[in-house]
């Protein structure tokens, strides 16, 4: 009985000494934040994004792929590493881990937060607070709902403008080019023939980056207006996946997202070239939950 009284508490000792061993020298982190969000992982990574680029303090941002954002913080002389990692458990509902570190005082955290909050742990606190604030704040800003058919954007001919931008700044780039496209329409009494609506001719996932065409349907005529800077064409509308977004066009990617997520979930291939229809201009402002914009993801035939 005493000698096996001494191997069990030989093998405590062990098991005592590697965890200690881990948790001091080898574990990555001196904090970890879980939380779950009923929003898609696209939803979770462009709202990282936003939150960190709005923030002063904040010195790096990069994304190893779609599901990890490595980020940097500088506070004062101390520097904190977040690894942000997104896992989404269906198509409405994601869960994130946020992995922190002070990188010149890890050691010294990972001895004393077992025993009491210093100013790294709440420093942290406040942050993750922060963040969770806007995040929850956005989802209620939005709606999308994914339909069940396929679908397509009705064809037309159209007058168009091309943009480069990056989707934070797409309704910006739309704004901007706005007046100028309807502007030479109308002064050329150029009949229109449909919603304006855009499509996505390339989409950069890794750098966030787009180029569209922001187009206005109109009847096709003899003498079409022309200044080096509008474009014509036909447009074809394909067979889609389907959402309609309600909210503020600065983020309506988040239904490009839901829809690649239902389109795992159903097993379709697609073509990430969304197309946007929009039913209400911006510039008569108004409650944002009540405009509505049709969302299609072509899939591939």
């Amino acid at each position: 009985m005493q000698i096996l009284k001494k191997k069990i508490a030989f093998i405590i000792s062990i098991l005592l000494f590697a965890f200690l061993l881990w948790y001091l020298f080898i574990k990555p982190y001196d904090y970890l934040v879980s939380m779950t969000y009923r929003a898609s992982a696209g939803t979770i990574n462009q709202s990282v994004k936003s939150w960190s680029k709005a923030k002063k303090n904040n010195i790096l941002l990069r994304s190893k792929d779609f599901f990890n954002i490595e980020q940097k913080w500088q506070f004062n002389d101390s520097v904190h590493e977040y690894h942000w990692k997104i896992t989404p458990v269906n198509d409405s509902t994601t869960k994130v881990k946020v992995y922190i570190k002070d990188i010149a005082n890890s050691f010294k955290n990972k001895l004393v937060l077992p025993f009491y909050s210093n100013n790294f742990e709440q420093r942290t606190k406040r942050n993750i607070f922060d963040f969770n604030r806007s995040i929850t704040e956005h989802i209620s800003d939005f709606k999308v709902q994914v339909e069940d058919s396929l679908q397509q954007p009705p064809s037309s001919y159209c007058a168009y403008i091309p943009i480069q931008s990056t989707q934070l700044l797409k309704a910006k780039g739309m704004m901007r080019n706005y007046p100028i496209l309807t502007g030479m329409l109308a002064d050329n009494n150029v009949e229109l023939n449909g919603r304006p609506f855009l499509e996505i001719t390339n989409w950069n996932r890794s750098k966030d980056s787009i180029s569209f065409n922001f187009c206005f349907p109109i009847i096709k005529g003899d003498s079409l207006p022309q200044n080096g800077l509008i474009k014509y064409k036909e447009f074809k509308g394909q067979k889609s996946l389907k959402a309609v977004y309600n909210g503020n066009y600065i983020t309506s990617d988040r239904a490009w997202y839901a829809l690649l997520s239902h389109a795992q979930k159903t097993g379709y291939e697609v073509l990430e070239a969304p197309v946007e229809v929009f039913y209400n201009n911006p510039n008569f402002g108004g409650d944002e939950l009540q405009w509505t914009a049709e969302i299609y993801m072509p899939i591939k035939q």
